[in-house]
This record gives structure tokens, sequence and C-alpha cells, in this order.
């Protein structure tokens, strides 16, 4: 027992053991919209040497917009240190670093990923600021005219892009009659066929939305040009053609010199640019020497000075003509009346116009049937009323010869001879009937009806046994019935002048 002896031996550390780092909790993705200082992992650091050796620091090497935050005993805590942005990083790797404090260090390294996830923070961008497009006239409808699309840097729902126009009217019209777009793909379709005429240009607005949540939008303005197409005739606008289908007279006296302006063809094209400028050219003519026309004027002209033998009427046949392509065209016959005077020209107008359809004569045949029918009516009436007067004379004359009641009779409404023959002058007139420039004055002298009337010596030789009484109803009777009979020959007269002078100012007129 004496001879045993205890020894103690120490074992020195040395820093052969690498730190250990483990990953207790992660949160990934992570919201691009989460706030700096949001702890998204959780790190729990070993070392199993002692002393300084078992001393850990951890750190990360990458300027991350993520930071390592001691936590309690030998945790650590991941925090983020600033916005995130997925459309710029959607992931990163982080690589921590462990490391003790031994001599030599040692060190660990461990990486985690963390991802990104995407929030509806972009709305859908287009390339351009606004957008413009050309399309011809007369396009078939449903052709597609243009395409636009935007970009939504967004993932998943939210990059998710559809089309749409604005509401908005063209002319009245809902521009959805006019123009529609594919929701999906972004291009747009003609409806109907445009006219340039009518329209020239299109402004709309396309909307394009994502369908995140809440969704986002943008817009941008598309320019829809119509361009003009030669689809339009020339329109001569003067000389007007006739209603009646005869062509229109111009005067041209023999005396005009060479450069004489007779008349001047005016046309309009509706179209626009080269498919509206009019050229004129003289395309047939009776006489081609004697007329020239002007190419951009469209001014008729004598080429030469008028000769006696030149023919009285001249034709002449104008074209007009665009410049589109094909080229367009239009005419007009001229007839142009050649003559010394004007006088001249206007007594051989009837040689020059064009013979119409038999209007006129079936028009005086009307008149003349109206005036016959409306004279037998006017003379019947005449006659009936001569008839019933001529009754009733004849009627107080049996009653005077039978001496009955003739104490009783009224007495005569008239008042002697010489009112009567005051009465009949009112009646005497002129009539004076003119029709263009052949004229006719017909006149009706005052007549003196005095002489028809029966007289006082006729009465009372005819009955010397009548009293004084007897003999004055006798001559106003006999005067009611000349006066009457005079009357109504006198309107029956006025009636046929009358209607003879409407049948002569409407043929004139006509």
């Amino acid at each position: 027992l004496l001879g045993r002896t205890k020894v103690l031996i120490s074992v020195e550390d040395v820093n052969d053991n690498r730190p250990e780092v483990t990953i207790t909790s992660l949160f990934s993705p992570v919201l691009e919209n989460t706030l700096p200082g949001t702890v998204i992992a959780f790190l729990n650091v070993h070392d199993r040497d002692s002393g300084k050796n078992g001393q850990v620091v951890c750190y990360t090497r990458d300027n991350l917009p993520f930071q390592l935050e001691k936590s309690i005993d030998n945790y650590y805590r991941l925090v983020i240190w600033e916005y995130l942005d997925r459309e710029k990083i959607s992931m990163y790797n982080i690589t921590v670093m462990a490391s003790d404090l031994g001599t030599p260090p040692l060190s660990t390294e461990i990486h985690i990923a963390v991802h990104v996830a995407d929030t509806n923070d972009n709305p859908p961008i287009f390339p351009h600021a606004s957008y413009s497009a050309d399309i011809p006239e007369n396009n078939p409808r449903g052709a597609s005219i243009f395409s636009v699309t935007a970009h939504d840097p967004d993932s998943g729902n939210n990059a998710q892009v559809t089309y749409s126009l604005t509401k908005d009217t063209i002319m009245a019209t809902p521009l959805s009659s006019y123009v529609s777009i594919n929701s999906d793909t972004g291009v747009l379709y003609a409806l109907r066929s445009f006219d340039y005429e009518q329209i020239q240009d299109l402004q709309l607005l396309v909307t394009a939305s994502d369908s995140g949540d809440p969704p986002l939008s943008s817009n941008v303005s598309l320019s829809l040009f119509i361009l003009d197409q030669n689809d339009n005739v020339p329109e001569i606008l003067y000389p007007m053609l006739p209603t009646d289908g005869s062509t229109g007279v111009e005067l041209a006296p023999r005396s005009a010199e060479p450069g004489y302006l007779v008349t001047k063809v005016v046309a309009v094209d509706r179209d626009s640019g080269q498919n509206a400028w009019l050229s004129y050219r003289l395309l047939k003519a009776s006489d081609p020497g004697l007329f020239t026309v002007g190419l951009h004027t469209g001014e008729v002209r004598t080429a030469r000075a008028l000769l006696d033998r030149d023919a009285l009427k001249q034709s002449l046949v104008v074209a007009v003509q665009d410049h589109g392509q094909p080229p367009l065209s239009a005419t007009v016959t001229l007839t142009v009346a050649v003559a010394s005077s004007i006088p001249e020209v206007l007594a051989d107008l009837g040689s020059i116009r064009t013979p119409t359809s038999s209007d006129d004569s079936d028009l005086t045949l009307y008149l003349v049937v109206a005036v016959a029918v409306v004279s037998c009516i006017f003379l019947a009436f005449v006659i009936v009323l001569l008839a019933l007067r001529l009754w009733r004379w004849h009627k107080s004359s049996l009653l005077q010869a039978s001496g009955v009641g003739l104490a009783g009779l009224p007495a005569s409404g008239f008042v002697g001879m010489e009112g009567v023959q005051a009465f009949l002058k009112t009646y005497s007139h002129e009539v004076s009937l003119t029709s263009d420039s052949r004229g006719s004055h017909v006149i009706f002298p005052h007549p003196n009806y005095a002489d028809t009337l029966i007289s006082q010596e006729s009465c009372e030789k005819k009955d010397s046994l009548l009293t004084s009484r007897d003999f004055h109803e006798c001559r106003d009777e006999a005067a009611s019935v000349q006066v009457s009979s005079v009357l109504c020959l006198r309107l029956f007269l006025r009636g046929i002048i009358f209607f003879i002078h409407l049948s002569c100012v409407l043929k004139h007129a006509l």
C-alpha cells in the first residue's frame, strides 16, 4: 500500500470540432410586401469544444436584404433587412457562416433558400404610350385590323391580362358596333366596312386588366385612320341636266374671238388626295376644231373665230376624270347655240332643243275640254233660268187677261225705265285679254238697252182698256223679263271670256 502513487493527467482541449448550425424553423416563401424586421428563420449554433474553441460567431457572407441577430444562448434569428421585390429577385440563397474562436478557428457554412412570393403590385404595361394604324376603306367585315399586347411582371393570376375597349360613341353610334377586341389576345376586328367619306378616323382607348385581387389596369390610346380609296365617280355640278331629259343650251355669238369663254364645266369628287384631282378633256364634238376645254379649269372656250358656215347647233361631250387607281370618269353633253344675235338664237331655239313628250298638247286638250264642259253647264243654267222667267211672265199675262186678282198684285220692284237704264249701264265694261307676246283686245261697247224694252206706246196700243196701274205693271213685267235675259246673256259671255283667258294664261305659263 505504501508503494502506490496517484498520478493526475490533465487533457488539454484542442480546437478539433467544427461548429454545428441547425435551422430550427424557416418561413418560406416570403411575400414580397413583408415589412423589414420580420423573422423568417431561427438558427441554433453548437460547438463541442470548450473555452474559446467552443465559442461561435455567426454571420452572413453576402450583401443581402437579410441579417442575423443573436437571440438567447446559442440561438440566432434571420430577419428581413430591406423590402423585397419578387420582380427583381424571386429567390435568395443565403449563406450563413459559423466560426469558433479557437486557434486556428474552425468554421461551418450552411445555405438557406428563401423564395419570395408574388403580390399584385404591378399593373399591366403597354410597350408604347400610344398606337396608330391605317385601315383602307371598304375593308371586309370581320377583318383583323390591329393587335395590342400588354405585359404584367407579376406571376400567376396577377399576370393574367384581359383586354377591353372603353365604352364610347361615334356619330351617336356605340363604338362596339364599329370595332371589337379579343379579350385574351388583344386583336382588334372591324365589325363593319368603313367609308372614308363618312368617317376619317377612330379614337379608341384600350384597357388591359390583370386578374389579381384587387385587379390592376392601365390604358393606351389607339388611333385608327381610314385611308381613302377611289370609289367615287366625279360629280358634275354645272351644267345641270334639265329634268325634262333635254340638254342645256349655251350661247356663243358669231362675233366671238378665239379664246371666248362659252361656259365652264364644274365638277367635284368626294374622295380625297389624288383620288379627287380632276382633269377635263373634250371627248367628242360636232366640230372638233371649234372649241377647247381647259385641262384643269373645265373652261370651254372657242379655239378660233366663228364663221358664217359654222352650224347653229354645236354639240360637245366633255369628260371629267380623277387621278385615282383605277381612274373614274363622268361625261356631260353641252349644246352650244351659235348666232349673230340673241334674237336669232331665241328664234331658232325650237330647232335646238330636244323634242319632249306631248304633255303640253295633252294639257291644252284638257283645258279645252274643261272650258267646253263648264260652258255647257253654264248655258244649261241660263236656259233653265230663262224658262222659269218666261213661265212666270206667261202666268202673269194669263192672270191679267182674265182680270182676276189684278188689284191684289204687288207692285213691280223696278222703278221705271230710267232706273232700268241706270242699272244696265253699270254692267258696261271692257275686257282685254293678253297671253304671251300674242295679245288680243276685246272691247264691249256700252250698249243702250232702252230700245229693247217695250215702249209705253206699244203697251198702250196692246190694250187700251188697261188702267194706268195695269199699264205700269205690264211695262214693269216686260222690263223684268228683258233685263233678266240681258243679264243672263252678259253673265254667259263673261264666263266664256274668263275661261278663255284662264286657258291662255295657263298655256303660256306651261
